[in-house]
């Protein structure tokens, strides 16, 4: 099990690395930032101490997937490059 939620959070601070340098590259769509603005809103939003994180671990990530692959192709091999993957 340990080993499962390592690999989830080395792919979403990959993929939270690719969004991040997407989201300040200067011909980023609005939709992008209101999407990360959302998720953003989402993680610090309180909720059910013990379901909230939970859900967020699975959420989150998904969310962010969700959001690089609706990229243009252009800013997501951009993105992906300053990432380094």
């Amino acid at each position: 099990m340990f080993k499962r939620v390592a690999l989830l959070f080395n792919l979403m601070r990959g993929d939270a690395r690719t969004l991040w340098f997407a989201l300040r590259h200067p011909e980023a769509p609005a939709w992008l930032k209101v999407g990360v603005a959302l998720l953003v809103l989402y993680v610090l939003w309180p909720g059910i101490p013990v379901i909230g994180l939970i859900d967020d671990m699975i959420v989150v990530p998904l969310a962010i997937r969700f959001l690089l692959k609706r990229l243009p192709a252009e800013i997501a091999a951009q993105a992906a490059a300053r990432a380094g993957r």
